[in-house]
Parts: C-alpha cells; structure tokens; sequence
C-alpha cells in the first residue's frame, strides 16, 4: 500500500507541474498484453516555464517519463525499454497508415527516474554522462531513446529541485528544506506542498507504516502547520484590509446621497469596488462637485 500511495504521489506530481505546458496521460495502456506507462507528456505551449528547471528541460519535446520509489532494477529497466518500443511501433504505423515518414527523433522519448542506480546497471546499459546535462543525467545508446535520472546525484541547485524532491532520503529531505526555504510566492511551490501534504496525510492513515514514512510524516508536519498559520495570517488581513475597504465605500455613499440625492447604481457599483486609496481620494474630491456629472468624470477620467 506504501508503495502504492508513493507511486500514485509521483504521477499527480509530474502531471500537475507539466499540465500548462501540454498534453499530460498518466496510466497510458500499450501493446496488447496491457503495458502501462506512469507517464506521457506532449507539449502544446511553445515554451516550457524556465521555472520547471531540469524537469522542464526533459519535457522540451514528447516523453515517457518512468518514475520509481525503489531504485531501477534490470527488469523494471527492460520493462520501460519495452514500453518506449510499443510506443515506437504505434507512431510507425500512424506514420505509415497517413503515408508519412518518421524520425527517430520523433519517438518520444524515455526519462526513467531512479532515486539511485547501481554501477551495474549503468554499466549493462553502457549508459553516459553528456556535456551540457550535468551530473546524474544518464544516457543510454542513442538507438535506444532512453536516459535515466538518478536522483541522487544531481546537483542540488534550483535547477533540480523539483526532481529532487522525488527522491528518497536525505536527498528528499534536503529538498523539502529548500523548498520551505522558497518565497511564499514562488512559482510551484504552493502545488509542491500541497500534493506531499495529501502524500503525508495518505501515509498518516495506514495503519503499517515504515520507518522512512513515518520520518516523512514528521517533517511535513512542522510545514504544513507553519503553512496553514501564514494562510490563516493572510486571511485574517484580507479579512482587514476588506471590512477597512467597505466601510470606506459606505461613508462616501452616504456623503454623496447627502449632497445629491439618490445615487445611480452604476456609479455606485464602481465607488464599491474603488480601493481605500481611491475612495479616500474620492472622500475630499467630493467636495468640489456641484452635479452628478462632475462624480461620473471623476470616475471615468
């Protein structure tokens, strides 16, 4: 069930960061016998958000992206490999049912993403490092459209934050700590913390936890009450700065119905909506208007 509830957390993850950006299908059944990639992503946007870092970098053409709570084996390694050939065999055949010819570089390609991966594995697969992809980044031979993302060795800039975060350990950890450590208001934050609260939450209701969810489940706790006092905090401002605004508005209406009578809705409408500036703006404006006419060019310059 654990793993369940963690696989689960990895495509809503990559689904809601992706989903701007173009068209993303999770649990995608291929081939006959039911083969099931975790993710397939095609963009539609002319340009992925910078902000997306190394994520938006795998994302810049059509993908399969495979990730996985426990590190890559040989045969979960074969399966994706068998899945990006289904796929392969599919846009051939569309290519060839519409008379058309197709790229090798146009087959989506293949982002296994592995918290770690063992030196055998990589050697098996003769998988390299390539210039201008940085450490962790793993490519397979070209033929096979296929690179694998090991989460621990990537460097733990903002560039790859957001992948980090799919990882385990004090990989993870460290993480979430940059993570807490983000503006407010940086992009994709706010999307973050709320799909690894739903995560601990999840976990919290198990009844057989392990020792790593139950770590997990006591450091997003501190986050999560931090976060809910701050939005609690905001409101309880908005809550101010909202009842200030109306009352503004009700004391230049009346001054207004004093001066003129009944006030037409129209104008109304807009004096309600005029923020505490404006209203007190209006509140000495007022003063000078001999007609309703001089109200309605005041708010309609």
């Amino acid at each position: 069930m654990t793993r369940f509830l963690w696989d689960k957390f990895s495509k809503d993850y990559l689904e809601t960061f992706l989903a701007s950006s173009g068209d993303v299908k999770t649990s995608l059944d291929v081939t006959a016998e039911t083969q099931e990639i975790d993710v397939y992503f095609r963009p539609t946007s002319p340009k992925i958000p910078p902000e997306l870092g190394l994520l938006g970098k795998l994302a810049q053409t059509p993908c399969l992206l495979e990730p996985y709570r426990n590190p890559i084996t040989l045969d979960s390694l074969n399966d994706c490999l068998s899945k990006r050939f289904a796929i392969r065999e599919i846009f051939q055949r569309e290519a060839k049912r519409n008379k058309q010819r197709i790229s090798e570089e146009e087959i989506p390609k293949l982002w296994i993403i592995t918290p770690t991966a063992s030196e055998r594995i990589l050697s098996l697969f003769t998988a390299q490092l390539q210039p201008n992809w940085g450490e962790g980044v793993y490519f397979l031979p070209q033929g096979l459209g296929t690179a694998i993302i090991v989460i621990h060795q990537l460097p733990e800039t903002s560039e790859t934050l957001w992948l980090r975060l799919l990882g385990r350990g004090g990989t993870r950890e460290r993480a979430i700590d940059e993570l807490e450590r983000l503006s407010p208001n940086a992009p994709l934050k706010s999307a973050s913390l709320n799909l690894l609260y739903n995560l601990s939450r999840n976990l919290e209701a198990l009844s057989k936890k392990t020792q790593e969810d139950r770590q997990f489940i006591m450091r997003l706790a501190p986050l999560y009450q931090q976060d809910r006092e701050q939005a609690v905090q905001q409101g309880v401002q908005q809550g101010i700065q909202q009842g200030r605004q109306q009352g503004e508005a009700k004391l230049v209406l009346r001054q207004l119905q004093r001066r003129f009578g009944e006030i037409p809705q129209n104008l109304e409408e807009t004096i309600r909506k005029l923020p505490v500036e404006r209203l007190e703006d209006l509140g000495l404006a007022l003063l000078d208007f001999d007609t309703l006419t001089d109200l309605d060019n005041w708010l309609h310059p």
